[in-house]
């Protein structure tokens, strides 16, 4: 493959994860996010389409970079007993990335985003007890160029998608 070649692919693939859905991609993806074990068979009878078309789909999708992967969500048995928490968190600009750097190495930690406000950092925490949750949030608390965090306990999700 040439480098001309290359440039073309990554063009084409640029140019076709910017075009919109289509009526197919978009059932496809509601339906794997409600379920993402969903099996083709299934997947193609619920949008009247040939298997083939799913399993070619769902590639083009992930190429695309629109689908990144697939995960699971616990049934509400079992996150009931989980610890959420939501840890805002404000940090010495020159240490920004560090910081999320060693929040991404931290197991409880399930979302870290940048945020808007007084505040730079957002971050999502899940553990199975309050002594965890504590020792966490001073984990947190004690990274270098962390200046202040506030973090609000999770008491129930009214819609998760």
């Amino acid at each position: 493959m040439t480098d001309c070649d290359v440039i073309l692919s990554n063009l084409t693939e640029l140019v076709l994860s910017m075009q919109e859905l289509d009526k197919i991609d978009q059932g496809l993806v509601e339906c794997l996010q409600a379920n993402s074990r969903t099996s083709t068979s299934s997947l193609a009878r619920e949008l009247n389409i040939s298997r083939s078309t799913v399993q070619d789909r769902i590639h083009r999708l992930e190429r695309r970079k629109i689908i990144a992967g697939y995960t699971i969500r616990f049934h509400d048995h079992f996150s009931g007993r989980l610890l959420n928490a939501h840890v805002m968190i404000q940090v010495n600009p020159k240490q920004s990335q560090q910081i999320v750097d060693a929040l991404c190495t931290i197991s409880t930690v399930r979302t870290v985003h940048t945020v808007s406000g007084i505040y730079d950092l957002m971050t999502t925490v899940q553990t199975t007890t309050t002594q965890e949750m504590d020792g966490i949030l001073d984990q947190i608390g004690d990274l270098p160029g962390v200046e202040k965090t506030t973090t609000s306990i999770v008491l129930a999700t009214k819609l998760e998608r």
